[in-house]
């Protein structure tokens, strides 16, 4: 008996031994932007029978400003951000951030970083902080919300305070608008307190943060750009996970990836039933407009981007070109 007893507790303690738990760091409250990470974690657990879980924490782990730095020590295994709150912390993925790169769908999106993400100047770059990039959270063009008189012209976006991050700020502010990078959970007490006349943000955002809330007007095609925000992983945690439950996790991102791209879809469809509930009005910036803004912004920065990257040492015109060839196949292939 002591025998049989001695073999089920060593054959449990194995089983114990196997399980592995991971954290993985985000902010806000669950939402559109956040699905894929919940669903692969509902993958993961399913797939090897509960023995790897991801416990997905809103804000609990860290402020979202410093999901990488807890990477890099360690704090937790997994954590999504946004590269224009570090751009000194992650310069090689902000070529994704640049505007008017011409992305016009989530599916493109997706194409671009994670042909960004797997260039080994990129995996080196964010190697610095302990973190393998996972997976994109593919947002659509940011569009602005306002209050006030809408503004459809580039000359009333001179002294306009908007709340734009990266290359969106960049853009803005050579047109003379003055941006501001307040995180995603004080944009809306940034708008209702009047240090900002708007925000720029992905449809799923102006929801999930109320921006829409404060909102009297909403460009429709001013397409500015977007933000990249990666879902990254500790590479000790990554590299010590059996090669069973690495597989579960790598085969699970694209599945991932696709009930993202759904879902963000329906919430597309809902969007104009949102606007007409609050009585927001759609503002059309004109084709001029538009193309003065692109002439203005996207050719400088760029330009500016590549020079000042080069300086750093990254192969910065490879980084762009590579974005811009990746969209040319994806749209071929299509």
């Amino acid at each position: 008996m002591p025998i049989l007893v001695a073999a089920a507790l060593s054959a449990g303690l194995v089983t114990e031994a196997m399980a592995v738990e991971w954290n993985a760091s985000l902010w806000g409250s669950r939402r559109a932007f956040t699905e894929h990470v919940e669903k692969l974690a509902e993958l993961v657990a399913e797939k090897s029978g509960g023995e790897f879980t991801i416990n997905v924490s809103y804000g609990g782990l860290s402020k979202n400003t410093e999901n990488l730095d807890g990477i890099s020590i360690g704090a937790f295994e997994m954590a999504q951000f946004c590269a224009g709150y570090h751009r000194d912390k992650n310069p090689s993925i902000t070529v994704l951030e640049l505007p008017f790169l011409g992305v016009s769908t989530l599916e493109e999106e997706v194409a671009v970083s994670h042909a960004v993400y797997a260039h080994p100047a990129v995996a080196a770059d964010l190697g610095r902080w302990n973190a393998k990039l996972l997976m994109t959270s593919p947002m659509p063009q940011y569009n602005i919300v306002g209050t006030g008189e809408p503004r459809d012209e580039l000359a009333e976006f001179d002294g306009m305070r908007v709340r734009a991050t990266g290359g969106l700020g960049q853009a803005f502010s050579a047109v003379g608008a003055v941006p501001t990078s307040v995180t995603a959970t004080e944009a809306y007490q940034a708008m209702e307190s009047g240090v900002v006349d708007t925000v720029s943000f992905a449809q799923h955002a102006h929801l999930s943060f109320r921006t829409i809330d404060e909102a009297d007007w909403w460009t429709e095609n001013l397409n500015p750009g977007t933000v990249n925000c990666p879902v990254v992983v500790n590479t000790d945690a990554y590299a010590a996970l059996s090669d069973e439950h690495r597989a579960i996790l790598d085969e699970s991102v694209p599945e991932a990836i696709d009930y993202y791209l759904e879902n963000y879809g329906a919430l597309l469809d809902r969007w104009e039933e949102v606007l007409a509930e609050k009585g927001v009005e759609k503002v059309t910036i004109s084709e001029d407009q538009l193309a003065e803004f692109r002439k203005i912004a996207a050719d400088p920065i760029r330009e500016t981007w590549i020079a000042d990257m080069s300086a750093q040492g990254l192969p910065a015109q490879e980084l762009y070109d590579l974005v811009m060839d990746t969209l040319e196949q994806t749209r071929a292939g299509n």
